[in-house]
C-alpha cells in the first residue's frame, strides 16, 4: 500500500493530535487518501513519526465528518464520494458566501486586506509547490478571516463547516496545473475585487470559484476554461 505524500514526519509540537488531523484531513479531502483505501493507525504514526494515539484519536474525528469509517481489527477505510452530497453542499454553499462578498466589498478596513494578501500569497505557494496540507489551511484560514468581517458569527461558522465538509477528491490531480494556479490567483483577484468595492463582481467570482469543487476538481471541465 502507497501512503499519501502529504503525510510526512512532523517535528515534536503542541497540540500534535491537532496537526495529525490537519494532515490527514488535507489528505483525505485532496483525494491522496483516495476513498476505499484502508489505513491503519499505527502504519500512519509510523510515518508521522508519531506514536499511534494521537492519529487513532485523529481519525475517530475524522469519522465523525464522514471521512473515514472504522473497520474492526484492521484500522480506518475513507469513504467514498458522493457526487449528489457534495453538489448539495457546492449549491448551500453558493447560497451563503457569494451574497456575504458582496456586502463586504468595499468595507473591509486596510490593514485587514493586507493581512489576507499574505494568506493569499501561501494559497498560491502551496499550489505551486505541491504542498496540499498548506494550500488547504491557508485556504480555509483565508475565508475565515473574510467572513468573520460579516458579523455574524452564525454565518461565518456555518459556512466554515461547510467548507470542512467538502470533499475534493480530484484536487490532487491538479498539482502543476494551469487550473489549481488559476484557483489559487483568485484569491488575490477577489481580495482587490473587495478593497476597490466591486461587489457584484466579487460575487460573481466567489460564485466561480466555489464552482471549481465540481468542476476542476472534480476532473471536469468548466465553461470557458
Amino acid at each position: 500500500m502507497t501512503l499519501p505524500s502529504v503525510v510526512t514526519p512532523l517535528q515534536p509540537v503542541m497540540n500534535l493530535r491537532e496537526r495529525v488531523e490537519v494532515a490527514l484531513e488535507a489528505a483525505i479531502r485532496a483525494g491522496e487518501m483516495a476513498p476505499g483505501e484502508l489505513f491503519s493507525a499505527p502504519a500512519l504514526a509510523a510515518r508521522f513519526n508519531v506514536s499511534a494515539t494521537p492519529v487513532r484519536e485523529a481519525m475517530l474525528n475524522l469519522e465523525k465528518l464522514g471521512f473515514v469509517e472504522a473497520v474492526r481489527n484492521k484500522g480506518f477505510r475513507v469513504t467514498e464520494v458522493r457526487d449528489d452530497e457534495v453538489a448539495n453542499i457546492v449549491a448551500v454553499r453558493r447560497l451563503l458566501e457569494p451574497p456575504v462578498m458582496r456586502e463586504l466589498a468595499g468595507k473591509i478596513p486596510a490593514d485587514a486586506i493586507e493581512k489576507l494578501r499574505a494568506t493569499a500569497d501561501a494559497i498560491v505557494e502551496g499550489a505551486s509547490s505541491g504542498d496540499l496540507t498548506t494550500y488547504l489551511e491557508a485556504d480555509r484560514a483565508f475565508h475565515e478571516a473574510i467572513n468573520v468581517h460579516s458579523g455574524n458569527p452564525r454565518l461565518a461558522a456555518l459556512i466554515s463547516q461547510l467548507r470542512k465538509e467538502t470533499r475534493l477528491p480530484g484536487l490532487a490531480g491538479l498539482l502543476a496545473t494551469e487550473q489549481l494556479s488559476r484557483s489559487a490567483a483568485e484569491h488575490h483577484e477577489l481580495l482587490d475585487l473587495l478593497a476597490r468595492g466591486e461587489g457584484e463582481r466579487a460575487e460573481r467570482l466567489m460564485h466561480q470559484h466555489i464552482g471549481h469543487v465540481i468542476g476542476w476538481w472534480a476532473g471536469r471541465p468548466e465553461a470557458g476554461s
